[in-house]
């Protein structure tokens, strides 16, 4: 492979004498020549395939692989049956792209068409949008959604994810709109404070299900406060603890978001992930992004098709409601697998492991002396511990092969999902204690 250009060097020739033009250089003669680089790039000398393979792998081993992983804090490790990565490794899906000419992609189009067809399922909303880049995104965008000429102000549970918060934060600056963030008290969200903030120009309210500390809020009342002022009600939630909780819809949310890692994606620094988004029917032609529908053709066959927006129709940048025209597809068809695979009772199985565990784990840590829970209430897989020598004990449990809880304002943000097994609980704990007992 000698070069990366398909035409030969007599046709670029010919290509160059066509314009009028004696040599490749001539095409940047208007350049000053000071910054030119004449003498080529300073870089070593190519690689052959074997050793290539052996400098990769050598990078690859510098990573360090966890046996257990007790953090969490938006990606979460949970166990993908081998079906889920399987499928999609498939290479009409692995290199599949909905062309301009959408319908003619049938397969990919139905593909999506299932992913939201899930998501309205489970999130209990009208439609669901073909994906958005990640949950942080779904939530700026349903901020957008909400805005009107009256209401321009957005506000955000300072119980939302760091990331979740900063993001939204940007798409208000860029669009000179308000963004304020809710108290946190007790590591929930204030509802004095709520209620204080929504004045008449607030468009809508953005609360995490669990929020950022792995606590439950009261969304339904949260919610009730919002629309009381006639603002939206937007809900990014967990979708593994959508398997036991309250759907969005029956909270009163008007929009559902959230992070779609946890549905089959393995832990990825910086992803890929998947931002989901679904509304109600009233509100569902805001939505930004793709939205497959389901029709007939003039035979009476099921087709798929893309619905209510155009590719085109966000091009023009700063009259856009939304810039998103694309969409995260291999990675919604992975969680579509997922939840196929896992079906109703296996999402229900996951998430009523995922607390349980996390329920035990957080009540053999309180036993020891030194260490309490820092917030009161009910948790989903995630919870907060005050404990002493944080530094220490995750150095040790590190050593012991254990990713252990994140540090946070306010202690150690632990998380357990259903791969933790109690053994692993049990030798966490007893790690935690033997340094806490020196």
């Amino acid at each position: 492979m000698g070069s990366y250009v398909p035409s030969t060097p007599a046709q670029r020739q010919e290509m160059l004498e066509a314009i009028g033009l004696r040599e490749f250089m001539d095409l940047y003669r208007d350049v000053p020549q000071e910054v030119l680089l004449k003498d080529g790039l300073d870089l070593p000398a190519g690689m052959s395939e074997l050793e290539a393979g052996k400098a990769v792998r050598a990078m690859a081993a510098r990573n360090k692989i966890y046996d257990v992983i007790l953090r969490g804090a938006g990606a979460y490790d949970h166990y993908i049956p081998s079906i889920v990565r399987y499928i999609p490794s498939k290479e009409e899906f692995l290199t599949a792209y909905t062309p301009y000419q959408a319908e003619i992609s049938q397969g990919i189009l139905q593909s999506i068409f299932e992913y939201q067809t899930m998501i309205c399922e489970l999130t209990g909303m009208d439609v669901s949008n073909a994906s958005v880049y990640d949950g942080a995104t779904a939530a700026a965008e349903a901020s957008t959604m909400c805005v009107d000429r009256r209401r321009s102000v957005t506000l955000i549970s300072g119980a939302a994810h760091p990331d979740t918060i900063n993001t939204v934060r940007t798409y208000c600056f860029g669009a000179g709109r308000e963004l304020k963030v809710v108290p946190v008290k007790d590591g929930r969200t204030d509802p004095d404070a709520l209620k204080e903030m929504l004045t008449p120009d607030v468009s809508s309210f953005i609360l995490q299900q669990p929020n950022f500390f792995g606590l439950l809020e009261d969304a339904e009342g949260l919610g009730a406060l919002a629309h009381e002022n006639g603002s939206m009600y937007v809900m990014s939630c967990n979708p593994i603890a959508l398997g036991t909780m309250k759907t969005p819809r029956e909270c009163g949310a008007d929009i559902a978001v959230g992070e779609g890692q946890p549905l089959g994606l393995p832990i990825g620094f910086g992803g890929p992930y998947l931002g989901y988004m679904a509304t109600t029917s009233k509100h569902m032609r805001k939505l930004p992004g793709r939205i497959v529908g389901a029709t007939a053709d003039d035979e009476g066959r099921t087709a798929y098709v893309l619905s209510l927006q155009a590719r085109e129709q966000h091009i023009r940048r700063e009259k856009a409601s939304s810039n998103i025209c694309s969409n995260e597809a291999l990675c919604a068809m992975t969680a579509s697998i997922y939840m196929a695979a896992m079906g109703p009772d296996g999402m229900e199985e996951v998430a009523l492991q995922c607390h349980s565990k996390a329920a035990y784990l957080a009540r053999e840590l309180c036993t020891i002396d030194g260490v309490s829970l820092a917030y009161d209430g009910t948790f989903f897989h995630e919870f907060v511990t005050v404990m002493p020598k944080t530094d220490e004990v995750l150095a040790a449990l590190d050593e012991a092969g254990i990713l252990g809880g994140l540090p946070v304002e306010g202690g150690l943000l632990w998380c357990v999902t259903e791969k933790a097994s109690r053994a692993d609980l049990d030798r966490t704990v007893s790690i935690v204690k033997e340094v806490l007992g020196k």
